[in-house]
């Protein structure tokens, strides 16, 4: 008995050790993403059966900017603005609205919410994320994390029953020129203007 006492400590330290590391390295990871310094990058993204897009993105506080193919959109923090170049619609919403995306509300994450584990392959640490009991949003994810530089390399998440693939790539730590945020109406001449506020 004593024995497997002692076993069973070892193996409870080892794996609050391993979770105490993972979220460490994903801490850091995170915070040069989503950290006041800003950031931006190219993704490639793949919902199963549902939808693929790619684009780049950049972010700072509560400030963004995307653009893809057929999308396009600011938010200065006071406003977001969602460009359709297909339909040629500019949709205007409260920047918090989760009826800005429509997949926004389903990627609910809160950290703390999560248990965390890491294994190293390569040149990479992976860190995989299991959502605690009763969390809604996010059930799963796996994040792919340069060990050098701590930069985000890949990212999948389950949401329900499907899964979500990030590939990333030209990520960059720090953004300086805040006036990308501002919306360039005058890029839009002609465009329909459907005002959602307040959403």
């Amino acid at each position: 008995m004593l024995i497997s006492l002692t076993m069973s400590l070892s193996i409870n330290a080892q794996e609050n050790a391993n979770t105490r590391q993972a979220r460490q390295i994903f801490d850091k990871t995170y915070n040069m993403v989503f950290g006041p310094q800003g950031c931006n990058l190219t993704y490639a993204v793949n919902i199963v059966g549902v939808y693929k897009t790619e684009g780049t993105i950049w972010m700072k506080g509560n400030k963004q900017k995307f653009t893809e193919p057929r999308f396009s959109a600011w938010s200065d923090g006071k406003d977001f603005y969602r460009v359709d170049k297909k339909k040629k619609t500019i949709e205007i919403h409260n920047p918090h609205s989760a009826k800005r995306d429509k997949y926004a509300s389903k990627f609910k994450f809160v950290a703390d919410n999560y248990i965390y584990h890491i294994t190293a392959k390569g040149n990479d640490f992976i860190i995989t994320l299991d959502a605690k009991k009763g969390v809604d949003g996010v059930k799963h994810a796996k994040c792919v994390i340069d060990k050098r530089t701590r930069e985000p390399k890949s990212l999948k998440i389950k949401v329900m029953l499907f899964w979500c693939t990030v590939k990333i790539s030209h990520f960059h730590s720090g953004i300086n020129d805040e006036s990308i945020f501002r919306f360039p109406s005058q890029d839009y001449k002609g465009y329909e203007v459907i005002d959602k506020r307040p959403d």
